[in-house]
């Protein structure tokens, strides 16, 4: 199970990872919090008045097909995107939104998808959202209390049959370490690097130049799966500028350089040995995958 603030987080972090298990008959469930409402049109190609208009229905269309890409289950868990404040200072969050709601009631349907899917791994986002989108941020929590909360019997009632996960992982898709072996790669094959401007940013911030980054614990080989995390991505039209980052190297390089997806080991009930190139190291000899 993978959980996600918005549509299109589950094609940007761990969709290679996702889509190489699927094709292993493994069953995996993405979870929406929102349905991204707030989220602004990002690909120029599709800034049009009657997409802007129609952002929130579009946003579930993009949802489906990348669903379908992909190969993955997918349900909306209910909430109202919260939009990210921007300024100096930065505008309240708007009521009702999903970073405003009750921990309690934010988690209670996801609870309810823990117990009624009964998944072993669960993938989320660290105590910093991996960005600091109200969102992600609060998207953590409430994965934190249904890891937690959906095997106790007592808490939750009505939403289902308590259920254990085993493993609980952060994403970790956006290390130095990945990018500089990107960087330093492109640049043995005698190709412009689009990481330079990247590296110059994050040394002129020292928020981002000092914050210590989150420890790699699970390194998953997909690189034969990145043209379907890929098409996942464009699937979100709205979101995804096809000329954008994120298409800036070569797929070839990335194979070479690192060709896998990466995470964080937070919770774990079962015996692993770090580091670890599987999500479910100890749970296949523990359930018998």
């Amino acid at each position: 199970m993978a959980v996600h603030a918005h549509p299109d987080d589950e094609s940007s972090k761990g969709a290679a990872t996702m889509a190489r298990y699927v094709r292993e008959g493994v069953d995996v469930l993405v979870c929406t919090l929102t349905g991204g409402e707030r989220g602004d049109v990002l690909n120029p190609a599709m800034d049009r008045p009657e997409v802007r208009a129609n952002l929130p229905a579009l946003r579930r269309e993009e949802m489906a097909r990348a669903r379908e890409i992909l190969g993955v289950r997918q349900r909306f868990m209910g909430f109202i995107d919260s939009g990210l404040p921007e300024g100096d200072p930065k505008p309240p969050l708007p009521d009702g939104c999903f970073a405003l709601t009750p921990l309690a009631e934010a988690a209670r349907p996801l609870v309810q998808a823990v117990r009624e899917f009964r998944p072993h791994v669960m993938l989320t986002y660290d105590e910093n959202g991996g960005y600091p989108h109200p969102d992600h941020v609060m998207t953590h929590n409430v994965a934190i209390e249904a890891f937690e909360a959906a095997a106790d019997p007592d808490r939750y009632p009505g939403t289902g049959e308590p259920w254990q996960p085993l493993k609980l992982y952060y994403f970790a898709s956006f290390n130095r370490a990945k990018y500089t072996a990107l960087h330093e790669e492109m640049l043995r094959r005698g190709l412009e690097s689009p990481y330079v401007k990247m590296f110059e940013e994050r040394a002129k911030d020292p928020d981002r130049r000092d914050r210590p980054e989150i420890e790699l614990t699970t390194r998953v080989p997909c690189g034969d799966y990145f043209e379907i995390r890929d098409a996942a991505l464009l699937a979100h039209a709205t979101q995804i500028d096809p000329e954008s980052f994120w298409f800036a190297c070569p797929l070839d390089v990335q194979r070479q350089a690192w060709p896998t997806e990466d995470y964080h080991l937070a919770r774990s009930l079962v015996d692993t040995e770090l580091p670890e190139d599987d999500l479910f190291t100890g749970v296949r000899e523990k359930v018998c995958l």
